[in-house]
């Protein structure tokens, strides 16, 4: 709810500060003494487009405050959440309005206009005067349908189905994605799976080959070598017959009785054991070496086989065997993945089938809950004076490719004034006043279970009196029952019903005229309603007219 405005430097105003309360509120005033500047200056703090003109002749710079109090569940703590803006007893919008520029804050935290809009659009709707907001917005119609028709479980479960219709979808594009990816190499895949099955690679197997190869390479070398040691070792001459003699004359020391020697007698034995098996450890290498050159073919062959495998998929031998087994786990996923293409596309369509039904059965019941909105607005247009008119819901059957979550439809309030005209978009066939009552007849309608938001209607009386107007009034008051509501009018009848009256005037300041709005009490809205009755010669009659029609709204 709307509780406070408050305006500084907007065209006739200089200062303003007006507090609202629940109800029918009704602004009246001489044409020329500001009403429409209030809607100006409100739609600023809304989120409208800035307009430097505003700006009060002789001052730099405007500003307009907008108070609201908001229940726990409005829809616009969720984006005020979503937003990061700290939450507090009154939502404050603010926005000032310079030459260069129009900075806006919710809650005292700087915000872009185009959050404040969607703040605004949530919080305020205006009538009549704004394009392309409120029920002029055909982007809300699909909404305000499902809202009226009682059948959330269906928009719920056609929502849900949609979700998991493009989950999938997605899952099943994504995998596709990869089998054909895959699919493209696949004979490269095959054909190189092929060569390293022929060649079956082991981790480590390059250094192994590599110390053979050094081995048979330098194989007269080496058992010239051994044999070298060997003779070195069992030679007449040879360390291990020196070792013998020396043990020999140990011996004979040992024999005269003397002990110092058995150290030594115990370590040369065990010198001259180790030596005997070195020596025949030699003489076994050298004659078990084999110098085979058909080996060495054999090694190099299979050496340029790993490294040429390795240069071509751009890896180390070593690492031929890890690739090898990716190889065979690729081939084998590719072999899988066909089964799980076609699952997945099993689930997609079945999904697919799932979403079709559950949106057509949420057409159908917009179809439906549309038959009676149109009658229950057809039903309010005679006695608003719009006799003539008609009033049609148009549901169309959406492209698949623009189908989302709320369904298959696209939603367009549409009418036509006159019998003879083509029906179309209500903003476009009707206009000025037609277009307020025929805002109005839709809001009559559309009230129940809608959010908490304040409704202003301009310019709903134009054109009418009499019963007309008292029409509008009444329609107006029920409104204000429920919903906070603003009407700027021109009609007494009108007038006659606000809870609550607001009266704008010009005053003439100096060399200046500025915009006054006094709150009036009881006996001022009683004189005022007598004023639009009169005009500025105010009779006892028209009092009395006042009175009867200020009486007639209890």
């Amino acid at each position: 709810m709307l509780v406070h405005l408050s305006i500084r430097n907007i065209v006739l105003i200089e200062k303003l500060d007006l507090e609202f309360n629940s109800g029918l509120t009704v602004l009246t005033g001489e044409t020329g003494a500001g009403k429409s500047i209030l809607l100006d200056a409100l739609g600023l703090a809304l989120g409208s487009r800035a307009d430097f003109s505003l700006v009060r002749h002789g001052h730099i710079s405007a500003q307009v405050t907008a108070s609201f109090i908001i229940p726990s569940e409005h829809p616009v703590r969720d984006l005020l959440i979503e937003a990061g803006i700290p939450m507090q007893d009154e939502l404050i919008l603010r926005r000032q309005l310079r030459q260069d520029r129009s900075p806006a804050t919710i809650n005292d935290e700087p915000v872009s206009v185009s959050l404040l809009r969607k703040c605004g659009d949530l919080l305020v709707e205006i009538q009549g005067q704004f394009e392309g907001r409120g029920l002029l917005d055909t982007s809300t119609h699909l909404t305000l349908l499902d809202r009226i028709s009682g059948h959330p479980h269906l928009v719920v479960s056609t929502q849900e189905a949609f979700q998991h219709w493009r989950q999938s979808q997605q899952n099943y594009n994504d995998a596709e994605a990869i089998f054909i990816k895959a699919r493209a190499e696949e004979d490269w895949l095959r054909e190189s799976l092929t060569e390293l099955d022929m060649l079956l690679p082991v981790t480590g197997e390059e250094e192994e080959l590599m110390t053979e190869r050094n081995v048979h390479a330098n194989a007269n070398k080496i058992i010239q070598g051994l044999q070298s040691a060997h003779e070195i070792l069992s030679h007449d001459d040879g360390a291990i017959s020196k070792l013998g003699s020396a043990s020999a004359h140990l011996d004979k020391i040992e024999t005269l009785g003397s002990s110092l020697v058995n150290p030594a007698i115990e370590k040369l034995q065990q010198i001259t054991f180790e030596l005997n098996e070195v020596e025949t450890e030699l003489r076994d290498a050298a004659e078990n070496l084999d110098a085979d050159p058909r080996r060495l073919e054999e090694i190099d062959e299979r050496l340029h086989l790993l490294r040429s495998l390795a240069r071509k998929h751009n890896c180390s031998a070593d690492n031929l065997a890890e690739l090898y087994h990716s190889f065979q786990e690729k081939i084998t996923r590719l072999d899988d993945e066909t089964d799980n293409i076609a699952q997945l596309r099993l689930q997609r369509d079945a999904a697919y089938e799932q979403y079709v039904k559950k949106a057509k059965e949420l057409s159908a019941s917009r179809i439906t809950a549309a038959h009676i909105l149109d009658q229950q607005v057809m039903q309010q247009l005679p006695v608003l004076k719009l006799e003539s008119s008609e009033f049609k819901t148009n549901i169309q059957l959406l492209d698949e490719d623009r189908w989302s979550a709320t369904g298959i439809d696209k939603v367009r309030f549409e009418a036509r004034t006159n019998k003879g005209q083509a029906i179309g978009a209500i903003d476009k066939i009707a206009s000025g006043g037609e277009l307020a009552r025929f805002l109005l007849a839709l809001k009559v309608v559309l009230s129940e279970g809608e959010p908490d938001k304040c409704l202003i209607f301009d310019e709903v009386d134009s054109g009418v009196g009499g019963a007309v107007a008292d029409a509008v009034g009444s329609r107006l008051s029920a409104l204000g029952k429920t919903t906070q509501t603003l009407v700027i009018t021109h009609s007494p009848q009108v007038a006659a019903k606000g809870q609550n009256h607001l009266k704008i005037s010009k005053l003439s300041v100096g060399d200046s005229i500025i915009s006054n709005t006094t709150l009036l009490d009881a006996d001022g809205h009683r004189e005022e309603v007598a004023r639009m009755l009169a005009g500025e010669q105010i009779t006892d009659a028209a009092r009395m007219a006042a009175r009867t029609l200020i009486d007639a709204r209890r």
